[in-house]
């Protein structure tokens, strides 16, 4: 069960860490491509969104890839650690 939110209209502050993303997808794929068109575009994104997901470094989870944070989770060797906030 997934809730559709909407926050109020020039608020990012209720929304920051979608605007954040935003912020670094712009940075980190956008500024970095010139698109020929919607199909070339549609698979850099998509490419970068694998890369964001899976190998990309987060400071929320310690510095470390979300796959590298899910396999120490499954395999309990961070519980009980602080996270990076």
């Amino acid at each position: 069960n997934i809730e559709h939110e909407r926050i109020p209209v020039k608020t990012p502050n209720m929304n920051a860490y979608i605007e954040s993303f935003h912020a670094i997808l712009e940075d980190e794929c956008y500024s970095r491509n010139e698109f020929r068109d919607f199909a070339e575009a549609y698979r850099v994104i998509a490419e970068y969104m694998d890369y964001y997901n899976t190998r990309r470094r987060h400071s929320s989870i310690n510095y470390m890839a979300p796959e590298e944070f899910y396999q120490q989770v499954i395999s309990q060797q961070i519980i009980g650690q602080p996270l990076v906030a």
